[in-house]
């Protein structure tokens, strides 16, 4: 499998800081908007934009703007691809 290594490593560093993984968690009952997530975990609003810039990039988390707060869930086609990357470099051959 020919993996480009700049995408790949964007969508493990998503996996890669507490307060990311405190996102995830909480994603995984559903949508939330963003002032949710801030009340939710002890960070600032711009603490909260980087990290969810960093989670959208990586395609795993995907926004939708409403009104002025932004609410986002969990992507499955960012977590599919998430999969096949760790997938393909985990295979073993024994």
């Amino acid at each position: 499998m020919n993996l480009d290594e700049k995408k790949t490593a964007v969508v493990f560093k998503a996996f890669c800081d507490e307060n990311r993984i405190r996102i995830l968690k909480l994603l995984t009952t559903g949508e939330k908007c963003a002032c949710k997530l801030l009340e939710e975990l002890n960070i600032t609003q711009p603490t909260l934009s980087h990290h969810m810039k960093i989670l959208c990039d990586s395609g795993i988390v995907v926004g939708r703007k409403e009104g002025k707060w932004t609410h986002y869930s969990i992507s499955a086609k960012g977590v599919k691809k998430a999969k096949k990357y760790l997938t393909a470099f985990t295979k073993t051959d024994n």
